[in-house]
């Protein structure tokens, strides 16, 4: 289990599967949530060590980013929120064409749009619709005035859109390096300081990505 430590809420985080994705574990006073479950149902239960899960959050449809998302649903009750736009997918299932992984379907309890606001406890996520990876990705921002510790950092969520000096791939189905540009200006307007929280890798800073990918995908 690692942590971190800079943001406005309690963060933490296993790496699981074969694609050393992050998947993250976030709290504050009153409530808990798992960030794009990829596999290991019962090591994110563990990892939860005894706290109720109140959410599931998946950035987007992927195969390893949603794999653990029924088995985690059906041993906690928590409900599933996604992408209206991604939704079908996580539902169904469905298979890219070149894709032989099959996830269990998951039933999707809050779809959302770009622009909600997502209440989990005393925290109030900003979904940011960003595709360019896949056409429902989304990123989820918190601002410290909604977090539990209003001193420290924003914080962003920004599963396969933005990483630790690069981005998400856009040449699986559904992908578009226009709409990536796009998205990325999005990101660009948040504060420097804020700690983004990508699917894979480290940790990083909108601050140190405006240098890295904002001007090279501008």
């Amino acid at each position: 289990m690692r942590s971190v430590s800079q943001g406005c809420v309690n963060i933490k985080y296993l790496v699981i599967g074969m694609l050393e994705n992050n998947v993250y574990i976030v709290s504050d006073e009153k409530a808990t949530f798992v960030v794009d479950p990829t596999a290991k149902a019962e090591s994110i239960i563990e990892a939860l060590e005894g706290k109720k899960l109140d959410a599931i959050v998946l950035t987007h449809h992927h195969y390893d980013h949603m794999g653990a998302a029924f088995a985690l649903r059906e041993a906690t009750g928590a409900p599933v929120i996604a992408s209206e736009i991604d939704a079908p997918h996580i539902e169904e299932a469905a298979l890219a064409k070149k894709d032989t992984r099959k996830n269990t379907p998951c039933p999707v309890d809050k779809k959302i749009a770009d622009g909600d606001t997502v209440q989990i406890g005393n925290m109030a996520w900003k979904a940011i619709g960003t595709p360019g990876h896949t056409p429902g990705s989304v990123c989820f921002y918190l601002d410290p005035k909604d977090g539990q510790h209003k001193e420290k950092a924003p914080v962003l969520l920004s599963g396969d859109t933005l990483f630790c000096g690069t981005i998400g791939r856009t040449d699986f189905e559904g992908g578009s390096m226009t709409q990536m540009r796009a998205s990325l200006k999005k990101l660009a307007q948040l504060p420097d300081n804020t700690v983004v929280l990508p699917g894979h890798n480290n940790t990083t800073t909108i601050g140190a990505e405006r240098i890295r990918v904002f001007a090279q995908h501008a």
